[in-house]
Parts: C-alpha cells; sequence; structure tokens
C-alpha cells in the first residue's frame, strides 16, 4: 500500500465542522450527510470538510486529541512505555498533516502540535526500526505489532519485507544439503 492510499483512507475519518451556509441532507454512497445550518455543528468526512473549508463554506473544529496538553501526554507516554502506545486517531499522522496544511487558522497553537506529533511519529518510527532490527538479530519467524497504525507499518514494510527475504534466502543457502547452486560454468 502506498502513501497516497493510506492518506486517501484517512479522508474517510468524520470530523466536525460548523458550516456558514444552509443546505439540506445530502445523500452519498458513503452515507448520508447533513442537514448543514450556519453555525451548527455537523460531522462529515475529512475530504468534504477540507472541500468546504478551501471555499470558505465552513469552519473546521478539531479533534479533541488535537490538543497540546494531550499531545505531550501521548509523546511522553510513547517516550516512557517500550511497547507502542495506542494513539489517539489510527491515522493521527494524515490528519494532523491534512489539518495542518489547511485548516491551520482553525487549529489552536498550530505549530506546537505540529511539533509534537512530529516528535511523536519520531520516537514511533525510532522503536519500530530498533523492534525491526531485534526480531531480524534474533532470527524470529513472527512478530507481534500491536497499536501500529497503517501509515507507520506502510513506511517500514517495504524494507522489512526485502531483509526478510534476504535473510531467507542467506539460510536456504547456508542449510546442509539446501539448494545452493554451484558457481561453476
Amino acid at each position: 500500500m502506498e502513501a497516497a492510499e493510506v492518506e486517501f483512507l484517512a479522508e474517510q475519518e468524520l470530523v466536525t465542522i460548523i458550516p456558514n451556509f444552509s443546505l439540506d441532507r445530502i445523500y452519498l454512497i458513503g452515507g448520508d450527510l447533513g442537514p448543514f445550518n450556519p453555525g451548527l455543528p455537523v460531522q462529515v468526512p475529512l475530504w468534504l470538510a477540507i472541500n468546504l473549508k478551501q471555499r470558505q463554506k465552513c469552519r473546521l473544529i478539531p479533534p479533541e486529541w488535537m490538543d497540546v496538553e494531550k499531545l505531550e501526554q501521548i509523546r511522553e507516554q510513547e517516550r516512557n512505555e517500550d511497547t507502542f502506545t495506542p494513539m489517539p486517531s489510527p491515522y493521527y499522522m494524515e490528519l494532523t498533516k491534512l489539518l495542518l496544511n489547511y485548516a491551520a487558522d482553525n487549529i489552536p497553537k498550530a505549530d506546537e502540535i505540529r511539533t509534537l506529533v512530529k516528535d511523536t511519529w519520531d520516537t514511533r518510527i525510532a522503536k519500530l526500526r530498533l523492534s525491526a532490527d531485534s526480531f531480524v538479530r534474533q532470527q524470529e519467524a513472527h512478530a507481534k505489532l500491536d497499536n501500529l497504525t497503517l501509515m507507520e507499518i506502510n513506511t517500514t514494510g517495504a524494507f522489512l519485507t526485502q531483509a526478510l527475504d534476504h535473510m531467507y534466502k542467506l539460510r536456504t543457502n547456508l542449510q546442509p544439503g539446501g539448494s545452493a547452486q554451484s558457481q561453476d560454468f
């Protein structure tokens, strides 16, 4: 899965907006949305929220976890635990990126939030690399990856599968009676 595909999935997450227009309920394949009334909060998929924001038709309300104090707690918990801690959203990184790119004016302390989420991401990726290194060194057959997000798996997945494939080839060529090929011409 490509990063763009993960971002596409993240755009299906519901966010709250406050529209500045009136519109009856709209019927889409993915479900009904609305009605839209000025000043009344309504939940819509992120892709629609961004579209409406770009056309200056709404104000976005950041998710409740997108708060400096909560993100500081999450970052510290992630730094203190050896295992991966649950994230507030399975798409926390993508949501942060999209919301801060398109609606930073609606998010209090946007720069601090960007830094905290990036710090958390960096901590988790470093943990993931250490876990992968330990996994490969101990020649394990399987691993348990609890609390990882799709983007985190996507980031290291290609590297890890290639490394495991190379290890498999090396092991099968080194085993006695294996299918080691001769280099005779």
